[in-house]
């Protein structure tokens, strides 16, 4: 009996003398991971803003492109070298063509076959059909889920919003207001497609082989014209007296819901008194940068002016500013023709 429990004795002492070691281990691996959090700890709170805490996982950082990187892509003009086609004017714009209106002289010129990508000039063309099919503006219309996916640029009607067709070629004319030029390119008899097809249609018409249109907005870069084109619209579009009214509105107040929105010209020259514009329309997507048609009156001559691809937000403006210096001083420059008619004598 003895020598059993004294077996069973040295077993115990065997087994707790091989299990020693392990245990020590596993303390000191405990004791150094207790170790690593304190010290883990004490790094978190003194380490410097904007570092990533040791123990956490690096996630990969969201950061703005430099400035330069930012810069949006350039025009189809500036890939195409237009920009380097020089002036004696020194404009900001890729292509350029000023034409007497009465006479079809050409004033000035510069890359004036050039076709390219026209953005919201578009509109001038959505207004001439809406207006020569006879739709009656005082037609209330819906803006509806159609005009949300394909002018979806933020705006402030929002589909279930009601207006008249006329205010929507107003805010179209006036405004660019996208969602407005939509609407009217939807509810022509036959819908979008059949709007887009009259608008090609009368492209043919007006003589104007180098254009294109591919939506009513001018969001679409195969909306596409040359200078040359776009002056035969701007004359066509003018001799719509709605038209040149809305195209020139200062502003315009829609109420919207619980409040009201205060629509302003895109043109900042509608507002400068020393400027006598008849019809107006600005376009700006990537493609085809900074674009401006106008009718101004110049020294008394009815002139029609494209500017098409402009680098900066003011550019195409100083640019008509330039064209008008450049016609004022050439009409002062002019030296008068003596009369070919002798006075009458009168008899005392």
């Amino acid at each position: 009996m003895r020598s059993i429990v004294s077996t069973l004795i040295g077993s115990c002492i065997l087994a707790a003398v091989a299990c020693a070691p392990v245990a020590t281990a596993s303390t000191k691996a405990g004791a150094n991971a207790q170790a690593s959090r304190t010290l883990t700890k004490a790094k978190a709170t003194n380490r410097v803003r904007g570092t990533i805490p040791a123990g956490r996982t690096r996630t990969k950082a969201i950061r703005k492109k430099p400035f330069l990187a930012r810069i949006i892509a350039p025009s189809e003009g500036h890939l195409a070298g237009l920009h380097r086609e020089g002036d004696r004017l020194d404009l900001a714009s890729s292509v350029a063509l000023v034409v007497d209106q009465d006479t079809n002289e050409v004033l000035f010129k510069k890359n004036e076959h050039a076709v390219l990508p026209i953005a919201s000039i578009t509109k001038l063309m959505t207004a001439l059909v809406t207006v020569e099919a006879g739709l009656p503006l005082h037609e209330e219309l819906q803006v509806s889920q159609d005009e949300l996916v394909r002018a979806g640029i933020r705006s402030n009607l929002r589909p279930g919003f009601e207006m008249t067709r006329g205010t929507a070629l107003h805010l179209a004319l006036m405004s660019s207001e996208n969602r407005a030029a939509q609407l009217l390119g939807r509810t022509y008899p036959g819908g979008l497609s059949r709007f887009v097809e009259a608008m090609n249609a009368k492209a043919r018409l007006l003589g104007m082989n180098e254009s294109n249109f591919e939506d009513p907005t001018g969001l679409s870069h195969a909306n596409r014209s040359s200078a040359s084109d776009l002056v035969r619209l701007v004359k066509a579009a003018y001799e719509h007296p709605v038209i040149r009214e809305y195209s020139v509105s200062g502003e315009l107040e829609l109420p919207v819901g619980r409040r009201t929105v205060s629509y302003r010209n895109t043109n900042r020259l509608t507002d400068n008194p020393e400027w006598d514009i008849g019809l107006q329309k600005t376009g700006y997507i990537s493609a085809a940068g900074r674009c401006l048609v106008m009718q101004a009156v110049i020294e008394g001559k009815r002139v029609v002016m494209v500017f098409l691809d402009s680098v900066g937000k003011y550019s195409r403006l100083g640019d008509a500013q330039r064209i008008r210096e450049f016609l004022q001083a050439s009409s002062a420059s002019k030296p008068s023709l003596p009369s070919l008619v002798e006075p009458v004598r009168r008899s005392m």
